[in-house]
């Protein structure tokens, strides 16, 4: 099964573009994708392999999203990706920051959607919609 991919660019350093990924990614993620569905909220990656990434709600109450395995800032981070789901369904996701003319350009490549055996296509397409919209957010986000 092929996985999804989606590429973009946006105006601001591959530093600035990790961090924002990693580091504020609170600031633009939806709370419509999140699992407390109540603002405020944060969402931690812890910095190293093996680390947690988490959402903590206002209440803070940690919800698991996924578990990092790959940290190379600024130019890559991977992770074991299951919010929404038990960890024994988590998918990959990685996601690469790379210098582009007065830019960067940010690939994201969600894989693994093998484990879903009969509902992996149907997995593939409603997952790669919400890739979609949570990239938007990210692009359009005001702190370039």
């Amino acid at each position: 099964m092929e996985p999804i991919v989606v590429e973009f660019d946006v105006k601001t350093d591959v530093e600035h573009a990790f961090m924002m990924w990693t580091e504020k990614c609170a600031l633009w993620w939806p709370r419509s994708h999140c699992m407390s569905q109540a603002e405020p909220f944060d969402v931690v990656f812890e910095p190293f392999v093996g680390g947690r990434i988490f959402e903590t709600g206002p209440d803070g109450a940690e919800y698991d999203w996924g578990r990092v395995t790959l940290w190379e800032p600024p130019h890559r981070v991977e992770y074991l990706w299951h919010i929404f789901l038990d960890p024994d369904r988590a998918t990959m996701v990685s996601v690469a920051f790379d210098p582009r003319d007065g830019g960067t350009r940010v690939r994201l490549e969600n894989s693994g959607f093998e484990i879903f055996g009969d509902g992996a296509a149907e997995r593939v397409e409603r997952v790669g919609g919400a890739w979609a919209g949570i990239t938007g957010h990210y692009r359009e986000s005001r702190s370039w």
